[in-house]
């Protein structure tokens, strides 16, 4: 079964303030409004780049994305 991106998002939370895929992780996890069941970039994406402001850089979006796809197969 496939999981939702914010599910996966979620296995990277963690203590380190200097990880940017953990803080992101941590704050992502924070957020109600996050499109949890989602598995579609595009919605995702959107969401990041007109709602948070957690999230310094797409470029963090997009290797977690990578990531994402390849452990969700």
């Amino acid at each position: 079964m496939k999981r939702s991106f914010y599910h996966y998002l979620m296995t990277l939370r963690g203590p380190n303030s200097s990880d940017e895929e953990q803080v992101f992780a941590n704050q992502a996890s924070k957020d109600i409004q996050f499109p949890k069941q989602s598995e579609n970039y595009e919605e995702i994406s959107d969401y990041l780049e007109m709602n948070v402001n957690y999230l310094d850089n797409m470029d963090i979006f997009d290797r977690i994305w990578q990531k994402y796809l390849e452990n969700n197969r």
